[in-house]
């Protein structure tokens, strides 16, 4: 029996949006119609997890590990009928599903180990009395995640959060609401989450806004770009609530004289080509030494022409689709006014429907569009440095800091290279495009509020550190 049943989302019985087509990008085709949430709905959705989180955040943390370890089960068990979905409604190619399930299952099993976790410290006092900091449940976290990997950036907040004892407000992309969205809750209900814990709020901006300022979430986890992110935090701010931001990003991949072209190619052809370039940490700057300039272009060209682009759930390609027009119409635009403004455009920039060729541009200079902003598209411009401080001062430029790929020879050189870049991520001889569920994530600058996903990250993320004190009789004082 599936798991997921589109016969169950015709109407949206509890959401009073309306409905939207669940529509597949590379084909247009209506897969499923869902309801979407008015932010009227994000209320009654906060009331009803409030009340189930009280008797969830007083589980055991047996109980809540026990769930969680059978989500991560289900997420196998389930993998083809939720890889068609990822493939289907997100354009993924199917082994870029399958890394989502992977990561989603792993997710899950860190998630359960979290529960465990030891809750707190004995600390030293000046009175006779016994003084310990314990962590507690936030509560309700509110969950808002993007279209671009969406089973990952909805699982890495709901897990940790629900094992933890919270209750989640999940509001996903509508683009992306079921294998984003629906998904997560179908699985979670299967695992036997207790009802009312996890609630699904496919929307849009207002929807989103209306989970941020509920007075009982007090909690946001934000994956999305800059500009959302800081709307996102100011009204956090605004209500006195905790923000974890995960923003865009315009990595630098790095590659020093003593580097192999070909090597350096195959690391770079996937860090900006990988899923259509929609991914926050993709290689949108190409730094390369002037010595290996010229072969570099022309061989991350060659490698251009030679990939696939098509339809993942009918083809066997190397790219998919953009999620959409307004997509498509941004990533050219980009590379149109680069062009424009004399850069050279030695492959790609064209397109057939949302089918957008990969792109290599050289000649790139600071001021060129493809280069000074995040395209999310699959565009390398490429530029060339002669020392490596001035590698340092270009991949160091600019308002971002997410992730960072240095290739060379000598480790230790790249090693060192990176302390001098701020970012949040570095990779010596890898592209900048990784995700593990045991491993801290998260930018500075525009790229976000710092590492606040994976392992003990996630502690500090969805809990709340009460202060507690007892003595053996009551205290007394002066007066």
């Amino acid at each position: 029996m599936p798991l997921l049943d589109p016969t169950l989302w015709q109407d949206g019985p509890t959401l009073t949006g309306g409905t939207v087509p669940v529509v597949e990008p590379a084909t247009g085709r209506t897969l499923a119609t869902i309801g979407l949430a008015a932010p009227a709905d994000v209320a009654e959705a906060a009331v009803r997890a409030r009340a189930a989180q009280d008797g969830w955040g007083r589980a055991t943390h047996l109980e809540r590990a026990a769930v969680l370890r059978r989500a991560g089960d289900l997420f196998a068990a389930h993998a083809d009928e939720l890889r068609e979905w990822i493939v289907r409604e997100s354009g993924s190619i199917p082994g870029k599903g399958d890394f989502e399930l992977h990561v989603a299952a792993q997710e899950c099993y860190e998630a359960a180990a979290l529960a465990s976790r030891p809750v707190g410290q004995v600390l030293p006092s000046e009175a006779p009395r016994l003084s310990f900091t314990r962590r507690v449940p936030a509560g309700v976290v509110g969950v808002i995640a993007p279209f671009n990997a969406p089973l990952i950036l909805s699982i890495r907040s709901a897990a940790p959060a629900l094992a933890l004892g919270n209750a989640v407000l999940l509001k996903p992309d509508r683009r992306t609401a079921v294998c984003g969205g629906l998904a997560l809750a179908a699985v979670f209900a299967a695992a036997g989450l207790p009802a009312g814990l996890l609630q699904v709020l496919p929307g849009g901006g207002e929807t989103g806004a209306a989970v941020v300022a509920d007075p009982r979430t007090r909690v946001v986890s934000f994956t999305g770009s800059t500009a959302s992110g800081r709307a996102v935090g100011e009204l956090a701010g605004r209500h006195l609530k905790r923000a974890h931001l995960e923003l865009g990003g315009n990595s630098a991949l790095v590659v020093l004289r003593d580097a192999d072209v070909e090597a350096a190619v195959a690391q770079a052809s996937w860090g900006t080509f990988f899923h259509q370039g929609q991914i926050c940490m993709t290689a949108g700057r190409h730094l390369v030494h002037a010595s290996l300039y010229d072969e570099y272009v022309e061989r991350l060209a060659a490698r251009a022409e030679e990939l696939a682009v098509g339809d993942p759930h009918r083809e066997r390609v190397h790219l998919g689709p953009l999620i959409d027009r307004a997509q498509l119409e941004r990533v050219h635009a980009l590379v149109e006014a680069s062009t424009a403004q004399g850069a050279k455009l030695v492959a790609g920039g064209t397109h057939r429907d949302l089918f957008y060729r990969p792109t290599v541009l050289a000649g790139v200079t600071d001021d060129t569009p493809a280069y000074a902003q995040e395209v999310f598209g699959p565009v390398a411009p490429v530029r060339s440095f002669a020392t490596e401080e001035e590698a340092v001062a270009l991949a160091s430029a600019g308002p971002y800091g997410l992730s960072l790929g240095i290739v060379t020879r000598d480790t230790a050189r790249g090693l060192a290279l990176a302390d001098r870049i701020p970012t949040g991520i570095a990779h010596i001889n890898d592209q900048t495009v990784n995700d593990e569920a045991v491993a801290p994530f998260g930018g500075v600058g525009a790229s976000g509020t710092g590492a606040r996903f994976g392992g003990e990250a996630n502690l500090d993320a969805f809990t709340e550190l009460r202060w507690t004190t007892t003595r053996a009789t009551p205290a007394g004082h002066p007066f």
